[in-house]
């Protein structure tokens, strides 16, 4: 595909610049101005529509394929919450505008949106309380780690260490040793479930807390869930839940009735806002009632008169983790997807991901090992081991997926299986696609076997074969225009 730059033509324009309103007279200075006009393409309308459009069909998206992505996005983008999110009287609301005087009720729906999601989600969670300015998971990883600090520093316990499992996101970890701590990870079972007995022996008095997904990163309920909870909180430590797999239980069950104290929502995996390339999420945390004085400030509270305003008098709390309310369109279209399902339609979504889930996995089993067999909640977890021995790797099978029109799984992860394979179909997709997943998998694996070296050099029909992913890495090529 030609750059925009090669279709120039001298002359060729698709756009009349108006004329500018910037005085001429403005004195700027000489090192801010360009020493010559800048090398823009001469190209016509057409040109640029086209040109951009074709460039738009080769990248995958969530509009046009399945992304069986595992332990990372709800992948759904219904676009009436795009559409919400875009009413002026939201998109255009300037965050430093006043609460309640000079104009004030400008805000007020706002506030009102803001304050209903933190009853929402305290609801869905069993929380006593959220605060929706965390700008994604990790964030909001580091501002329930924060308030972990926080409160064992209130209570002059000294606490050195954060309990967690060796199948964690990799940002766990990150976040715990940011807020000082140090990381003893927990080892799974035989089943792919924390070791109960390996937890026991590590808790002491210096544990702070513990971090866990549930269901985990195999995409298995931890059934020792409660006495997990109870053995931290037998030393003052605190259970921290992320919520990167609330798909598999939203609506079904609450982390708060577990025993988790802390609690932090990807809104961008479970309440739809497709998250991928970095952005953009939100990550609201929530706690139980003994932890609410910490929450960062502000809070929006609701006055007597049934009017919204920010509370700020609060000694105890952690401080601003992020500016003014948190990613603003993102809560909303969180907002207004919880009121479209309701009650109800929440639990759906957790027996649609678990249905679709099992149904690939027993589609598959008997063409990839299947680490653990017990029943998977919304992501199940393959090995390659299988075709490893023939010389073909997962990551060949994740190339081998592209050109069947499909973006691969996760792979590599968690790394306590082999060779992974992680496989989330969510609860959004069709029988008839997940069919044709499964028939693509099938293809693959028979391929692996058969044609092993045709395999390996996929993909081959897109715009850029198999590359070298590590060397890629290690020698950046960045070019200046």
């Amino acid at each position: 595909m030609d750059l925009i730059f090669d279709k120039s033509t001298k002359g060729r324009r698709g756009v009349i610049p108006q004329k500018s309103d910037v005085p001429t007279t403005v004195n700027i200075k000489a090192e801010f101005l360009r020493s010559s006009d800048a090398a823009l393409p001469e190209v016509s309308e057409l040109d640029v529509v086209r040109h951009f459009t074709a460039l738009s069909r080769r990248n995958f998206g969530v509009d046009n394929n399945f992304y069986p992505l595992g332990s990372c996005t709800m992948k759904y983008n219904p676009k009436v919450t795009e559409r919400i999110a875009s009413y002026p009287g939201f998109a255009h609301l300037h965050p430093l505008m006043p609460q309640l005087r000079m104009g004030g009720l400008l805000t007020q729906g706002a506030l009102e949106v803001l304050y209903d999601v933190d009853k929402f989600l305290s609801e869905i969670a069993g929380m006593a309380g959220f605060t929706t300015q965390p700008m994604a998971g990790a964030h909001g990883e580091l501002c329930g780690i924060m308030i972990m600090v926080a409160y064992h520093r209130d209570k002059g316990n000294k606490k050195t260490t954060v309990l967690i499992p060796d199948s964690a996101h990799g940002t766990n970890p990150a976040s715990a040793a940011i807020a000082g701590y140090k990381v003893v990870s927990v080892p799974s079972n035989d089943k792919g479930v924390m070791d109960i007995k390996a937890l026991k022996q590590m808790v002491n008095s210096e544990t702070a807390g513990i971090m866990l997904t549930c269901p985990n990163t195999v995409g298995i309920f931890e059934p020792d869930i409660k006495e997990i909870c109870d053995i931290i909180h037998s030393v003052d430590g605190l259970a921290y839940y992320d919520g990167a797999n609330l798909n598999a239980i939203v609506g079904k069950a609450r982390p708060g009735d577990f025993g988790f104290d802390i609690v932090h929502i990807n809104l961008h995996k479970t309440f739809a806002t497709p998250h991928g390339g970095g952005g953009p999420g939100a990550g609201p945390v929530g706690v139980v009632e003994k932890l609410r004085d910490y929450l960062p400030v502000s809070i929006v509270v609701k006055r007597a008169d049934g009017t919204f305003a920010l509370e700020y008098d609060r000694p105890k709390s952690i401080g601003y983790i992020a500016p003014f309310y948190g990613n603003f369109a993102v809560i909303l279209k969180a907002y207004v997807y919880i009121l479209m399902l309701g009650e109800e339609g929440l639990k759906r979504v957790a027996e649609n991901a678990v249905l679709n889930a099992n149904y690939i996995k027993h589609k598959l089993k008997d063409y990839y090992d299947l680490p653990f067999g017990q029943v998977c909640k919304h992501e199940c977890v393959f090995s390659a081991a299988r075709q490893s021995a023939g010389g073909i790797h997962a990551l060949d099978i994740a190339k081998g997926l592209i050109d069947r029109g499909f973006h691969p799984p996760t792979v590599y992860f968690p790394s306590i299986v082999k060779e992974a394979m992680m496989i989330e179909p969510t609860e959004t997709e069709s029988k008839e696609t997940m069919d044709l997943f499964i028939e693509a998998m099938i293809d693959i694996a028979k391929m692996a076997q058969n044609q092993p070296e045709t395999l390996k050099a996929a993909p081959i029909s897109t715009p850029v074969g198999r590359l070298d992913e590590t060397a890629a890495a290690k020698n950046v090529d960045i070019a200046e225009l």
